[in-house]
């Protein structure tokens, strides 16, 4: 396990309370084996994280693209704040190098764990936030989590389902939409498993499968959009 200190100079942050920092690290899993004094698990600052984080993206949206409407603030603001935005930026901050887990969890991978992860980059946010107030949690959020991703994703509609980006382009340039058909249906009631096919004038221009057809037609629509180059 590196030392914190390690992470405050990556980060460009010296943090006053030492402990707030490291509680951002405890996972639950490791209170079950090790006491930490006053130190509880990184579930409450995780809580508070995903709040200051949900401001910064608002704010954001709302000063840098005043031209866009609520309903595509709250699209934009879904891609960048789900769970693999957000274990994607742990992973580049190696946050897994820091983080206190239970031996079961360890041998779990739970360091390498999406969910874990992403919930240790919020509650960073917060202690960060508590520690050094609000700029600072917004200037690493700006530097660590939106960097160019953000604008990339606003310029190029990422935020829309790659059904919906399918559909948009399909009827721009050929004044026309996909048609999805279900091609198979297996597994009992309870766990069924579907395989979608696009079509376009007759012409299979995608697959995908998944646990529902919703599932299995956002990757069919993907395949679709990853063919054509879009």
């Amino acid at each position: 396990m590196k030392n914190l200190s390690h992470l405050e100079q990556i980060i460009h942050i010296s943090f006053r309370h030492k402990d707030l920092l490291k509680n951002a690290f405890i996972h639950r899993s490791y209170l079950n084996e090790n006491s930490t004094g006053n130190l509880s698990s990184n579930e409450k600052l995780e809580f508070l994280g995903d709040s200051v984080l949900s401001l910064i993206t608002s704010m954001y949206l709302y000063t840098t693209y005043p031209h866009l409407h609520e309903g595509v603030y709250t699209d934009i603001k879904s891609s960048i704040v789900k769970t693999e935005s957000l274990y994607e930026a742990a992973k580049k901050l190696e946050l897994n190098l820091y983080l206190y887990l239970s031996k079961g969890e360890e041998k779990n991978k739970g360091k390498y764990n999406k969910s874990i992860l992403a919930d240790c980059f919020e509650a960073l946010i917060a202690s960060i936030f508590l520690d050094q107030g609000f700029e600072a949690s917004n200037r690493f959020v700006m530097e660590f989590l939106f960097g160019t991703h953000l604008d990339h994703i606003i310029t190029h509609r990422l935020y829309l389902s790659p059904k919906n980006r399918l559909q948009e382009y399909w009827q721009n340039k050929y004044k026309k939409l996909p048609q999805y058909i279900v091609l198979d249906r297996t597994g009992p009631e309870h766990k069924k498993h579907y395989s979608v096919a696009i079509l376009i004038d007759a012409k299979h221009i995608g697959k995908g499968e998944g646990k529902s057809i919703k599932k299995a037609e956002e990757k069919a629509a993907l395949d679709a959009l990853q063919k054509i180059g879009v």
